[in-house]
């Protein structure tokens, strides 16, 4: 196995549900990359296959429905690649830099204080 397949193998295992992999493609193409998508507020995270045309809304939506079903405005919830706000959700993953075995933070717009 080479260094880049490790490390994705270990990204995509770390602290995910085992059961859930979500699949988020444009129709007609077949998902090429495996990421993780943390969400923040409960910490969970599931596994994504996906490919560089898959848009981040439609991720954010996907994510949104299994870790957090109980949400239902998505605008007030934001993801993050790189550690910053990925401003425009109609971006594709490929246009972002988003590369197999990547990472995305999903989190609520508001902060909320430590207690």
């Amino acid at each position: 196995m080479s260094t880049s397949a490790a490390a994705g193998a270990f990204v995509t295992q770390l602290r995910v549900r085992p059961d859930v992999t979500l699949t988020v493609v444009p129709e007609g193409t077949a998902p090429t990359w495996l990421i993780r998508v943390q969400a923040a507020e409960v910490h969970d995270a599931v596994r994504v296959a996906c490919a560089p045309a898959s848009r981040v809304a439609d991720i954010k939506r996907e994510v949104m429905r299994v870790l957090l079903p109980d949400v239902s405005a998505l605008d007030g919830y934001l993801v993050k690649f790189r550690g910053a706000e990925v401003r425009d959700e109609g971006i594709t993953l490929g246009g972002l830099g988003v590369q197999d075995a990547s990472l995305m933070f999903l989190t609520s717009r508001t902060r909320r204080p430590h207690r």
